[in-house]
């Protein structure tokens, strides 16, 4: 479907622009101003085939980091996209998930890696990190748009939150400092080195994880064998940590794919099976069947 600048079934959104056409479902654009950050970023909805602004029906969400590199490769990092709105309607037209709507938060180019890193770190090498703002940035000015302009359906069990790489690491760091707010993460290949591995020792201390946890991650993430060793031991880790605190089959999904890279094509590759194993079974506005 070809994104319209006008839409009878949405609740007047803010200003907005409508970028080509998105394989089936619509895209929409909102620029934000962030009064957390003093900045302004895109902000980009999703919305599936079906989506009913007037009616009584309410959608989950996913909340995904660097949201230039999910819905259209023009840009995507490198010209390669995630696919998200062809796979979320092939799995929707399959009948494996549930309607959603998928927001892709934009990072700020020059300032990602601040924004992404909540600790001061020298590897990558992060003097003002303002990752510790990401939280409240979410809870307080993007959950907040996108709820006040979309059929949302609310609560932990139908909001989700993924990245990759840093944006992995702010992911998995939002669910420790916000607690509650997020009930499925998608996880990435995250940069668990920063900091000297700090966020996995803030992982063992942790308990309160959501309903559903997905983690993704290459054997040939950086293509040096000394490296590639270490980034999949700290995946094990906190795979580890997260079976210890209860996560069983049902509520933990670790792929650790062979041979796979630190690419936006990797994430693409393991996109589907993230997304169905996160939301499937999870109806709109339903409550969690966990």
């Amino acid at each position: 479907m070809t994104a319209q600048k006008s839409n009878p079934k949405l609740k007047s959104p803010p200003a907005q622009t409508a970028p080509p056409p998105v394989a089936r479902g619509s895209l929409w654009l909102h620029e934000l101003r962030s009064r957390v950050f003093r900045n302004t970023r895109t902000v980009r909805v999703w919305l599936p085939p079906d989506y009913d602004g007037w009616g009584e029906t309410r959608y989950p969400v996913l909340y995904l980091n660097d949201g230039q590199n999910l819905f259209e490769p023009t840009t995507a990092f490198a010209g390669v996209h995630w696919q998200v709105g062809e796979t979320a309607s092939r799995l929707i037209a399959e009948g494996k998930i549930a309607p959603l709507i998928i927001v892709g938060i934009d990072n700020t180019g020059r300032n990602r890696v601040r924004e992404y890193i909540p600790y001061r770190s020298l590897d990558p090498r992060v003097i003002g990190p303002q990752g510790k703002r990401y939280p409240d940035f979410l809870r307080r000015e993007v959950i907040p748009l996108i709820e006040k302009y979309y059929s949302v359906a609310k609560g932990p069990e139908n909001t989700g939150l993924g990245g990759s790489s840093l944006g992995g690491l702010i992911t998995l760091y939002t669910q420790l400092a916000a607690p509650g707010v997020f009930g499925r993460l998608l996880i990435e290949s995250p940069s668990l080195f920063v900091a000297d591995r700090r966020i996995l020792e803030e992982c063992r201390r942790f308990r309160d994880w959501p309903f559903r946890v997905y983690l993704g991650m290459g054997t040939h993430e950086v293509g040096q064998a000394e490296k590639d060793e270490r980034i999949v031991n700290d995946a094990r880790e906190l795979g580890t940590i997260l079976r210890g605190a209860g996560l069983d089959t049902r509520r933990l999904r670790i792929q650790l794919e062979e041979g796979a890279s630190h690419s936006e094509s990797a994430w693409a590759a393991r996109f589907p099976a993230a997304l169905e194993f996160l939301y499937s079974g999870l109806s709109k506005g339903a409550e969690s069947p966990d």
